[in-house]
């Protein structure tokens, strides 16, 4: 590999020890939370944050990616783009948060069917203080400190884990005894509603790196030039858009389950049930989604820097196929070993919507692929197309939930969600060749995806051995593929190096 493409990948694993927050964090937490909580209550945490989702990105409506286009555009320069858009945010969110914090009550009626407005408090600080962290951190990635970022990242990680046990724990009726002294002061103030104690940790954790923003705000000047900021708005717009619309393909089946599975589908469970039975295995399909975000982290400056080189096509395919292979090795790894990935769960009564988890792995990969491709609307300007995608995609997916939720239950959700992303990535593909040209190598990805698909096939008729011998077959199968992807691949780029 060149030397723009292992420090792409470099700065990829560091920004993957971290990743996203929230992603990471629920993923962490899962193994956490599923054996202290209700599975109905740990829907409810799943279809609170599914909310949440669509929030963040009004809340943030595209001034990250923005940043990074301004901070390159002649007359302006990093400096000021990020003033510029740090003051937008802190406008805004201030706007928003009061106007949640205000209306608590009815928007917990509302959403809860319930009197639950702490939980809609929690939130909206969430919200708030996810957003004002975004451009520090952004900051952080444009200068190329991946360490730096990976461990506040980490640490805010580490900190919510951390308090999730400590508050859960300090619950009545919780898995231990109180007569530690920790846990009784814990307990004097930690909310003694168990969703509500796990909302108070994600705050608390999401405050931590503002203790280290200081020096990474420096030269930070309170402004609203009205020229360039109207630029900057007409720029970020069409991406909070497109966020709406992501947000609606990868969240919206979480809400939608609540209103559209019969009554009784699932005999003597509630809708919340199958909430928390599908967001939990969601989860699963979260090795390869993580590694997705990762890479988004050092892609967008990497592409942005890169788009003025001759060879950036060329550059750009070859990042294509790699990213592909990488993600296709989660995918067949997760997929193949599903049944030992499924007691990360620690309750049996989740493995029955275990099968899902392939067809939200190769979902998740469709994702990636079509992040990568992406980036040509934002290279040359016309993120409205990304807008067009975005919504096209939420159509796909509310019809699709719509239709297939009454049927066939929560396996309809993650049917529409392969379906979604397959269809964004093929036509983000045949635009982008329009306006911005790139050789992919079409026939190479497809047949390795076909062949992934193929070997976790095969590890289905894998059944009714001992564990030793079903570790042996399954590990068999797996090796296949890093093999294929030397012989094909990494032989090929050693020969012509030497």
């Amino acid at each position: 590999m060149s030397n723009a493409l292992k420090r792409l990948a470099g700065q990829t694993a560091l920004y993957g020890l971290s990743s996203i927050v929230g992603r990471a964090v629920n993923f962490l937490l899962l193994p956490i939370l599923t054996p202290i909580l209700l599975i109905p209550e740990y829907g409810v945490i799943t279809y609170l944050y599914a909310y949440t989702g669509f929030f963040n990105v009004i809340y943030l409506y595209g001034m990250e990616t923005g940043y990074f286009r301004f901070s390159k555009k002649e007359g302006v320069g990093e400096s000021k783009a990020f003033s510029l858009s740090l003051s937008s945010l802190l406008i805004t969110t201030t706007l928003f948060t009061f106007l949640f914090v205000a209306l608590s009550t009815p928007i917990a009626r509302l959403t809860l069917h319930q009197d639950k407005s702490e939980y809609i408090v929690f939130l909206a600080l969430i919200l708030a203080t996810d957003t004002l962290s975004a451009l520090p951190f952004a900051r952080l990635r444009w200068e190329g400190k991946a360490l730096q970022f990976a461990l506040l990242k980490l640490s805010s990680i580490g900190l919510n884990i951390g308090l999730t046990i400590l508050f859960l724990r300090a619950i009545p009726d919780s898995i231990i005894s109180h007569d530690h002294a920790v846990y009784l002061w814990v307990e004097s103030w930690t909310p003694k509603d168990r969703v509500a104690a796990v909302l108070l940790a994600n705050l608390l954790a999401n405050l931590f790196p503002f203790l280290f923003f200081w020096n990474v705000i420096k030269g930070f000047v309170f402004t609203l030039q009205k020229d360039i900021r109207k630029e900057l708005i007409a720029y970020c717009i069409p991406l909070m858009w497109m966020g709406l619309a992501g947000m609606v393909n990868e969240l919206i089946d979480r809400i939608l389950l609540e209103y559209v599975l019969p009554k009784n589908f699932y005999p003597g469970r509630s809708s919340m049930y199958a909430i928390g039975i599908y967001g939990a295995c969601y989860k699963l399909s979260m090795f390869i989604s993580l590694a997705v975000q990762s890479f988004r982290y050092a892609a967008d400056p990497f592409f942005f820097s890169k788009a003025t080189d001759k060879n950036a096509p060329d550059l750009f395919a070859r990042v294509m196929t790699w990213f592909v292979i990488s993600c296709l090795a989660l995918f067949a790894f997760v997929s193949i070993f599903l049944p030992y990935f499924g007691l990360l769960l620690r309750r049996p009564e989740y493995n029955e919507g275990l099968y899902i988890v392939p067809y939200l792995l190769m979902a998740n990969v469709f994702l990636g692929i079509y992040y990568n491709l992406s980036m040509w609307y934002k290279l040359t300007d016309k993120t409205i197309f990304g807008t067009y995608l975005s919504i096209l995609g939420a159509i796909i997916t509310v019809i699709g939930n719509l239709l297939l939720i009454p049927v066939i239950g929560y396996f309809g959700s993650a049917i529409t969600t392969l379906i979604c992303y397959l269809s964004m990535a093929l036509l983000s593909w045949y635009f982008g060749q329009k306006y911005y040209p790139i050789p992919y190598q079409l026939f190479k990805i497809t047949g390795y995806i076909l062949f992934a698909v193929a070997l976790v096939v095969l590890s289905g008729f894998i059944e009714g051995y001992g564990l030793v011998a079903d570790l042996a077959l399954r590990s068999l199968i797996l090796v296949i593929y890093p093999i294929t992807v030397y012989l094909f691949e990494i032989r090929k780029i050693s020969a012509k190096l030497s």
